[in-house]
């Protein structure tokens, strides 16, 4: 059984958006058009609270793009973005989310990110996407969304750990790079960890 997981395609990180990803929206015909070849179909929610300390406004001369400890953890500080209940944190009015049977919200604990749809950064709260994937019957997952460098990668790598059989859509993805070469970056560390990457008109050989 295979799952497809849809990661974080909301409207702050969509050109425009609080924390835009550069062409981030162009991913979305190809998510929608690869929906109805999996079995299962879930997406994760950046959901963050307008307290959480990732965010460059609360935190004393903070600045984005700012490299901080964060309760022990090396943290990016982002500028608002994903906040509850607002435009932002709501998913793209063109993806079809009609497949869809659960989302997985993220990033709520204002104490920590959460990039991955596993797990928050600290692997201390579990969001339950594992178990229920696993209840479900899936062994291999697909992953799409936003962005490259963080969210989707993160997933990624706990998905293979998790000891689901991974995969990446390289053309349903797109990355922040803060640096030039974050994306290629994070391509190597996941086939590093096991992670396969195709293409979406690969898929059927694939599935």
């Amino acid at each position: 059984m295979k799952a497809l997981i849809i990661v974080d395609i909301q409207n702050d990180f969509l050109p425009g958006g609080a924390l835009a990803v550069e062409f981030g929206d162009q991913i979305i015909p190809t998510v929608n058009k690869i929906m109805p070849q999996f079995d299962l179909v879930v997406a994760t929610q950046d959901w963050h609270p307008a307290n959480h300390q990732s965010f460059a406004s609360n935190q004393p001369h903070g600045e984005v793009g700012q490299v901080i400890d964060l309760y022990g953890l090396k943290q990016v500080l982002w500028p608002d973005h994903c906040i509850q209940d607002t435009l932002g944190a709501s998913f793209a009015d063109e993806l079809n989310l009609s497949l869809n049977r659960k989302i997985f919200r993220k990033g709520t604990d204002p104490r920590v990110d959460s990039y991955s749809g596993f797990f928050d950064n600290g692997k201390k709260q579990d969001t339950g996407l594992a178990a229920f994937l696993q209840s479900n019957g899936i062994s291999t997952v697909f992953i799409v969304g936003l962005a490259t460098d963080y969210c989707v990668k993160y997933t990624a790598l706990d998905a293979v750990a998790l000891g689901f059989n991974t995969w990446v859509i390289v053309d349903a993805v797109k990355a922040v790079n803060l640096q030039p070469n974050d994306q290629q970056d994070a391509f190597n560390q996941m086939a590093q960890a096991g992670v396969k990457v195709c293409n979406s008109d690969e898929l059927p050989g694939k599935l």
